[in-house]
């Protein structure tokens, strides 16, 4: 069978993730140990490679318990309650907040303490439970309202003041719907589009991309947010659109002769695996 292969340029890490990989890389260049607070990227096979290296994952429950040791924050960010307790722990920090995220943080908790008093709401659009949004919730001290889609908006209460934010790295078509049926239904609503600019490129870059192959290839951690929205985007003008985490996931049948495919991935999967995944797909097809 014959096929052509060709890797999305824009695919890979975003600046965010790379700048804590490579905090992180450093670090264990010379120490054998680095704990991380979560997942420092949604992508099980640089886990793996980072944990071969010396990086150990925890969850809160974990670091309660550490002590007097360093600390990695990812990319997504904390609330400020886990910074008080690694002090509290004596705990070194390298925090590797995406600059982006950082700075959302700081505009929502200067915009809590504007509007809170005349009884303001802060509303974000994100995924809940999702680590970015924990700390973007935080700078309200728990009070943000968190709605995921255009159905969840009955929380909001439309008579008090709001203010719309976004997740960095939801879809921004999406976010434009849920403020324009806020803005319609509030009496006071102020808009601030916080999806992050290379996350909003990268959507457009994409939509191409998947249009110009017979069949996408999309390699993304199961665990990515950011994937399942990149991959829905490849597979709503691609049908022949695919995705996978492990080599052995390949579908030899998701393949013709003549096939033009497209390999791309989540701001969370590394340049290696897609090469590898071109690699691996020439081997078994040819």
């Amino acid at each position: 069978m014959k096929i052509n292969v060709e890797i999305d340029k824009g695919s890979g890490f975003c600046n965010g993730v790379i700048r804590a990989v490579e905090q992180a890389e450093n670090y264990l260049n010379y120490s054998h140990k680095l704990y991380s607070l979560g997942d420092i990227v949604h992508n099980t096979m640089e886990l793996k490679r980072l944990s071969e290296k010396g990086l150990v994952i925890l969850d809160k429950e974990d670091i309660a318990n550490l002590k007097d040791s360093v600390l990695l924050i990812r990319a997504h960010g904390e609330p400020p309650e886990t910074y008080a307790l690694a002090h509290r722990n004596n705990l070194q920090i390298i925090d590797c907040t995406c600059p982006v995220v950082l700075r959302l943080q700081d505009k929502i908790k200067q915009t809590w303490m504007e509007i809170e008093p005349a009884g303001g709401q802060i509303v974000i659009f994100g995924k809940r439970g999702h680590a970015e949004v924990n700390g973007l919730v935080g700078q309200t001290e728990g009070e943000a309202i968190v709605v995921e889609n255009v159905h969840e908006l009955s929380k909001i209460d439309f008579s008090r003041p709001i203010a719309l934010f976004s997740q960095t790295t939801k879809d921004p078509i999406e976010f434009q719907e849920v403020a324009n049926c806020i803005s319609e239904k509030g009496k006071d609503v102020k808009v601030f589009n916080t999806v992050c600019r290379q996350v909003a490129s990268r959507h457009k870059t994409l939509v191409q991309f998947a249009k110009d192959h017979s069949v996408i290839l999309f390699v993304s951690g199961e665990a990515s947010s950011n994937g399942k929205v990149l991959f829905d985007l490849c597979r709503s003008v691609n049908a022949r659109s695919y995705t996978i985490e492990r080599m052995e996931q390949i579908d030899l049948r998701w393949f013709k002769d003549g096939d033009n495919v497209g390999i791309c991935g989540a701001t969370s999967t590394p340049t290696w695996q897609l090469e590898q995944t071109k690699t691996k797909l020439y081997s078994l097809l040819h």
